[in-house]
């Protein structure tokens, strides 16, 4: 019996308050006789697999920065382990995208990430290992600590909380609930349609009916009757069938379009887009059919809304629980959510002239950026000087010119 199956004994809600196993689960169905599925069944419905791939990829391939605190200023911590951890290599198996695509599969799904975290005599950490969500058991002893079980196949290790970095989604603050638990009613309706248009095709689009007479039949006769058109139901529509003896057909099922399956399945798309906080033209809804205007704004509330605050979410969690206490002193960490403006061209260059003009950043500071050489010179903060009171005009320029005396910001 899996973990989750075994909560589901326990009696309270899923944000209830209580010590001993954490329940993740609902504690009552919305929709009678529907099972939750699990995550091998929802990833084969496309939209729950657009959209936690769309979160995972998202979220991955973000630079994961460590800063060190220097009077006052902060400056990147390449030389630390805690680099090597976070940025580089989060353990000899994987590479940082690949661990946090791990980390954030089990989190959109069942609310709750875990990871391992093996340290060094010292305490600090030096390898972090993804444990999966249905595996792991997190119990709130008697006076108020967290252990986790983790269980691997008949092996049963137990470890303590400063010993696993837990990243929760909604849900209590001591444990995340399981989002593809509640979302169990829409699943379900999903892979009801996906069944009937599955069962619809196979049989070649042909509906269920009968035959009447207005006789009745021996038992010979029905049965040979039954033997002779069972192919209308099931077998080639290439045939031609011929009732006699005043035979007629009947249907007695819907039609695609009175079930108005196609209606339904898309609107699955966008009842998933809403549990995973993907906006629908993301994952492919055929109601989209071009990318344009509006399209931007979307993406921007889609950063800024579901994206800003898993990260946000994500490094209070390392802070907390990866981070020494020494190392939360000198050290931040942070994801770069400038990465996602790489693909655009435009939009960085727009947003570098800006920070330039206006004194926020030097030019070899937006060079490094690009992964582009220093040049002499180019480590002075620059403004303009165009905008200016009246009485201030002919005291900044040399000469009655436009170019500042000084140029540069000390």
């Amino acid at each position: 019996m899996s973990f989750l199956s075994r909560l589901l004994r326990f009696g309270g809600s899923g944000i209830s308050d209580r010590t001993g196993s954490q329940v993740p689960l609902p504690s009552v169905s919305l929709v009678e006789n529907t099972s939750p599925i699990g995550v091998d069944a929802a990833l084969q419905i496309s939209s729950v697999w657009r959209s936690v791939e769309l979160l995972a990829d998202t979220i991955s391939t973000l630079p994961l920065f460590v800063y060190e605190s220097k009077k006052g200023q902060r400056d990147l911590a390449r030389d630390s382990t805690l680099w090597n951890l976070l940025h580089e290599s989060p353990n000899s198996r994987m590479t940082p995208c690949e661990f946090w695509k791990a980390q954030i599969l089990n989190l959109v799904l069942r609310g709750n990430a875990y990871s391992r975290v093996d340290r060094m005599p010292n305490g600090e950490p030096y390898s972090l290992w993804p444990m999966p969500a249905d595996q792991v058991e997190p119990v709130v002893l008697d006076d108020g600590t967290m252990v986790y079980y983790y269980r691997i196949g008949s092996d049963l290790a137990v470890l303590s909380e400063e010993n696993v970095l837990h990243i929760k989604g909604l849900g209590n603050g001591t444990v995340g609930l399981s989002k593809l638990d509640y979302m169990k009613a829409t699943t379900s309706e999903i892979s009801n349609s996906q069944n009937a248009a599955n069962k619809l095709f196979t049989t070649g689009g042909k509906p269920t009916g009968v035959l009447m007479v207005d006789s009745i039949l021996k038992k010979e006769q029905r049965e040979a009757i039954q033997r002779n058109f069972a192919e209308m139901a099931t077998g080639s529509t290439a045939r031609l069938y011929v009732l006699e003896a005043n035979m007629k057909y009947q249907q007695i099922n819907l039609t695609p379009e009175d079930m108005q399956l196609l209606e339904s399945r898309n609107y699955g798309v966008e009842e998933i887009g809403r549990w995973f906080g993907v906006p629908s033209v993301l994952i492919n809804h055929s109601n989209v059919t071009a990318w344009g205007s509006g399209i931007s704004e979307i993406i921007e509330g889609f950063h800024k809304f579901t994206i800003r605050p898993a990260l946000i979410n994500i490094e209070q969690a390392i802070r907390k629980r990866v981070l020494t206490t020494g190392q939360r002193i000198r050290y931040s960490v942070e994801f770069n959510f400038d990465g996602l403006l790489r693909a655009s061209l435009k939009d960085r260059m727009e947003i570098y002239a800006r920070a330039v003009q206006n004194g926020l950043k030097s030019r070899n500071e937006c060079r490094q950026l690009e992964n582009d050489p220093p040049y002499p010179g180019g480590d002075g903060l620059t403004v303009q000087t165009n905008l200016l009171p009246i009485e201030q005009l002919g005291k900044t320029t040399n000469g009655g010119g436009n170019v500042p005396e000084n140029p540069t910001l000390q």
